[in-house]
């Protein structure tokens, strides 16, 4: 490097900690990381002037090159999985966590932080159970003799199937053979639990004779009926019962009922149509339920199965069951969101996905208006427009969620003032439809009002400087 080269005028590293803004960066994360960010900035800075693309003048001293490594250090401090603004009007949002938890739910996982007694008999003062903490409330909820958490549904139905029919032939109807998230289809998920599928029927039309058919050619151990909760099928059309179904089948054959979203609230309650929930279920016949814990249910990511006491003990003690088991803060968020349910009127209103799913149009349109006008002071104009929301994370196909949301006038594409909301802090997830960027008041939680318009003036006020 030749003495006229802008490269050699770089600060050295030594330079770089001994400045004060450096040195105020070591005090709060440690000289390593600060040496590390430093070569970086250097690095980086030698890179441009090498392909013509900058100046050896930092263009601010020291100081400037403060700004660079603080920059880089909070970067590199940057959660991967951080929290996120969901303006899109898709309440139980697959890619943005699902369902958000309770208040009771946060407090309780704060609560078993430290030491807990997950496995330990406080009574007895010897080892315990993690599987006894939810099932007095499972039992009183859902009607059924016992319960299990693992750590999701997928895992339950795994599980039960491992357990009941290994080896053997489980009766599943053609128009039940559904792939649910991320690709994943019943029946890859009944070859990996070592069962064998035995179709019955078809597509449109399964009847119990179907079902007795299979049964009859001996070898099925179980029978599975999986509701079709992400997708619909109208027209000439017939199933059989869980009734039909736990009378066809011989002693020793359970049936098992794979809900996919466990419905503890009433439908009317939240202006839905009828959805089976697990307590009918197993009124209607069902041995075991499989349903989720973070989908309508409003709780932790789980997978909850409930039925009969004995075949609920066969799954406990398979040992598919450690390798599927869930943590001491998921047990404490699913307790605390199943205590709430005690409740109904009040599980309405401290359940958020139960909350948002019932506010009232108007309460709705009263947010999306007071956002607006707090755009709108801060010189940004904003329109309230109608919109229509979904239920999300499968559930309800094609149930429309009559909403409001508010469009504000950017100097900006929509797509690009999309990209700046996703980029921030609290990043914010909208929506782009009919040419504007659209922010669904519905999903966005209370109390994040304030931080969603300041992250929208934040973009006006940068994309109005020269």
């Amino acid at each position: 490097m030749t003495a006229g080269d802008p490269r050699s005028r770089l600060p050295s590293i030594d330079r770089l900690l001994a400045a004060p803004g450096v040195e105020a960066l070591v005090a709060r994360f440690g000289r390593t990381p600060v040496v590390e960010a430093a070569r970086a900035v250097v690095d980086a800075a030698r890179d441009a002037l090498r392909s013509g693309n900058g100046t050896a003048d930092d263009g601010g001293g020291d100081a400037g090159w403060a700004e660079r490594i603080a920059s880089r250090l909070a970067e590199r401090d940057r959660p991967s999985l951080r929290p996120v603004v969901n303006a899109t009007g898709v309440v139980i949002h697959t890619n943005l966590g699902r369902a958000p938890l309770a208040a009771a739910a946060l407090d309780a996982m704060r609560s078993v932080a430290a030491y807990s007694n997950l496995e330990y008999d406080l009574e007895e003062g010897r080892r315990g159970s993690r599987y006894t903490h939810c099932t007095e409330l499972l039992r009183e909820l859902t009607g059924a003799e016992d319960g299990l958490v693992v750590n999701n549904a997928a895992a339950g139905l795994v599980l039960a199937l491992n357990t009941l029919a290994l080896g053997a032939g489980v009766a599943v109807s053609r128009g039940e053979l559904v792939e649910i998230g991320g690709g994943f289809r019943i029946p890859e998920m009944l070859e990996r639990a070592g069962a064998r599928l035995v179709e019955v029927g078809s597509t449109n039309r399964t009847r119990v004779a179907d079902y007795r058919a299979a049964l009859a050619t001996g070898g099925v151990a179980a029978i599975l009926k999986v509701h079709r909760s992400n997708f619909r099928i109208t027209g000439f059309t017939e199933e059989a019962t869980l009734a039909e179904l736990r009378a066809a089948a011989p002693p020793g054959v359970p049936v098992v009922y794979d809900l996919g979203s466990g419905m503890l609230a009433d439908p009317a309650e939240l202006g839905l149509p009828p959805e089976p929930g697990p307590r009918g279920a197993i009124r209607d016949g069902a041995e075991l339920v499989v349903f989720s814990g973070d989908k309508l249910l409003g709780g932790p990511q789980a997978g909850i199965v409930v039925g009969r006491a004995e075949l609920v003990a066969r799954l406990r003690r398979n040992p598919l069951c450690r390798a599927l088991r869930v943590d001491k803060a998921t047990l404490a968020a699913l307790e605390a969101t199943l205590r709430v349910y005690r409740d109904p009127a009040r599980a309405l209103h401290e359940i958020p996905v139960l909350a948002m799913l019932s506010a009232p149009a108007e309460r709705v349109h009263a947010r999306a208006r007071a956002l607006a006008g707090r755009l709108e002071a801060g010189g940004v104009p904003a329109e309230v427009v109608e919109t229509r929301g979904a239920v999300g994370g499968g559930t309800y196909p094609g149930v429309e969620i009559p909403g409001w949301a508010v469009a504000p006038a950017l100097p900006l594409t929509p797509d690009a003032a999309a990209a700046l909301l996703r980029a921030g802090a609290p990043a914010v997830v909208a929506r782009v439809a009919d040419a504007r960027l659209l922010l669904d008041i519905r999903t966005v939680l209370e109390g994040e009002e304030d931080a969603l318009a300041e992250r929208v003036l934040a973009i006006a006020a940068a994309s109005r400087e020269p």
